[in-house]
């Protein structure tokens, strides 16, 4: 039974802290599920279009198959993000992460909508658009693998330029790779290590 006593400053700020910790913890697990969603569904998107491409000889609509993305990702990253014990509980950092993803994201949807009007190097600019966004949730999260493969995702977006399709899909997946999924997996892991 705890005691009606007054907590001296010190057993406040540290009673704060391991309640944040606490907090930080139970929901750090739940955030490994869109890095690894994303990360994944873009590998295998960009895998079927590339075998699409180069293997079937299918023309440029397959380049549909894109939109598959957010269809499937977009849904299963809620259902993920429901289930967290957390939901609902809001602090600074979310807010911040959330307005960084949804900038990002809706440029990379109307980029991606417009490579259909005009011709662009959309799969760099998407690839350098989530790298910095990769990069900007690390630092706001304080998670350095996800801060240090994002830049990786932003300085091989770069590569993109420079290697023609389809062999430039394969290596869009490949940073997806890099800047999600590995990430994902350590985060995932490093809290299933504290649970």
């Amino acid at each position: 039974m705890m005691e009606d006593r007054k907590l001296s400053e010190k057993e406040s700020l540290e009673l704060i802290l391991r309640m944040i910790q606490e907090t930080q913890e139970r929901k750090a697990r739940y955030e490994a599920y869109p890095l690894l969603i994303w990360g994944y569904m873009t590998i295998v998107v960009s895998f079927c279009i590339w075998y699409g491409m180069a293997i079937l000889g299918c023309s440029w609509q397959i380049n549909f198959l894109w939109f598959a993305l957010p269809v499937i990702s977009a849904p299963a990253s809620l259902y993920f993000n429901r289930k967290n014990p957390n939901c609902g509980i809001r602090n600074y950092m979310d807010r911040i992460t959330t307005y960084i993803w949804s900038l990002f994201g809706v440029v990379v949807v109307v980029l991606g909508i417009s490579a259909f009007f005009t011709p662009m190097r959309i799969l760099f600019m998407v690839a350098l658009m989530m790298g910095m966004a990769t990069t900007l949730s690390g630092a706001v999260s304080k998670f350095k693998p996800l801060v240090c493969c994002g830049i990786v995702g932003v300085v091989l977006s770069f590569v993109l330029l420079f290697v023609s399709m389809p062999l430039s899909i394969l290596i869009f997946g490949a940073i997806f790779a890099i800047m999600m999924v590995i990430p994902g997996h350590i985060l995932n892991r490093k809290m299933k290590e504290l649970c």
